[in-house]
């Protein structure tokens, strides 16, 4: 069996109503040497009856007791086989000629550990909404990942299988090679890109174009805004162990922007008064993210004070600045 240019590495679990859709994305794709890792996280649904249907050569099932989005793609990617690593998550889709741009970017520039492009916001439908996420693209430095994580999501990005190689760690207590920190259960993406931003030499490098459609949807907004400032406040305390001076001089620029980002989403799901109060916070522990972003951040809090004296209906036209 050859071995393939791309292996893409699908983590599944419960995404029954989505999967389909997802493997689909991948098999349609106009560069064709890959190999799809579907890996079974013990869920409860028929997800994975779903992935037996396909009998496409090149899709493998790997099944494993849960452990999570960090431990299915740490099972992946130690299964991987090709010299690329696609990341996607089976509840978002590819474009179809995504793997395509990214591998001629990745063989054009050796330098490029992490290629990545912006990806469109899709509803839990499938249907897109009038939100994309716009990466910086070029000159990406450490800070810039640590304050804005130019990836955007876990389905955006195509890795080299050298840079995981150069960040991966022994995990004790299964004396297995990991890569992604298996006890970090949300910003687990973040805290890898800050690893290999900070101890390595890789470059982290966007194209244009939008190749990833990304899922979003407002269950239990509440509760994941919060646990997830938790788990961010975990990638900072990394950071700080990995370089205290580069974290005492950017973390109150990255919390600041993190919770700004956290009150954008609370827009878009009209969550009005959990969206003020974030950015509240983040402008009072760093007020000059207005300077260095004046419309994005206005736009913010613009939005966030409005949403709460708005009535529901008429939160749409609101919704779509953001």
């Amino acid at each position: 069996m050859s071995t393939p240019i791309v292996s893409v590495v699908m983590p599944v679990y419960n995404t029954a109503k989505y999967v389909q859709a997802a493997v689909e994305s991948v098999l349609a794709q106009t560069f064709t040497d890959f190999e799809l890792l579907i890996i079974d996280d013990a869920g409860t649904d028929h997800s994975i009856e779903l992935c037996r249907r396909y009998e496409d050569p090149r899709i493998r099932i790997i099944s494993q007791a849960n452990r999570g989005l960090a431990g299915a793609r740490n099972t992946g990617i130690r299964n991987a086989r090709g010299h690329f690593i696609g990341l996607l998550d089976s509840d978002d889709l590819w474009e179809i000629d995504k793997l395509e741009h990214h591998v001629a970017h990745l063989r054009r520039s050796p330098h490029v550990g992490v290629s990545y492009a912006a990806s469109r916001m899709i509803d839990d439908e499938g249907q897109l909404l009038r939100i994309v996420q716009r990466p910086k693209l070029h000159s990406v430095e450490a800070r810039d990942v640590f304050l804005r994580n130019p990836v955007g999501n876990g389905s955006a990005p195509i890795v080299r299988k050298a840079v995981f190689n150069d960040i991966s760690f022994l995990n004790r207590d299964r004396e297995e090679i990991d890569y992604f920190d298996e006890s970090f259960r949300q910003s687990e993406d973040i805290e890898c890109w800050c690893r290999i931003a900070l101890t390595t030499r890789w470059r982290f490098e966007g194209i244009k174009g939008s190749f990833t459609r990304y899922r979003i949807n407002g269950g239990g907004l509440s509760a994941n805004v919060v646990k997830q400032f938790a788990t961010w406040s975990r990638v900072r305390d990394r950071v700080r162990r990995l370089d205290p001076a580069f974290a005492k001089k950017w973390s109150p620029y990255a919390e600041a922007y993190q919770l700004r980002y956290l009150a954008r989403r609370c827009v878009r799901m009209g969550e009005g008064a959990m969206a003020w109060s974030l950015m509240k916070d983040a402008l009072s522990l760093c007020p000059r993210i207005i300077v260095e972003e004046p419309a994005k951040t206005m736009t913010s809090l613009i939005a966030a004070s409005v949403l709460r004296f708005l009535p529901s209906a008429l939160n749409r036209p609101l919704q779509a600045l953001i």
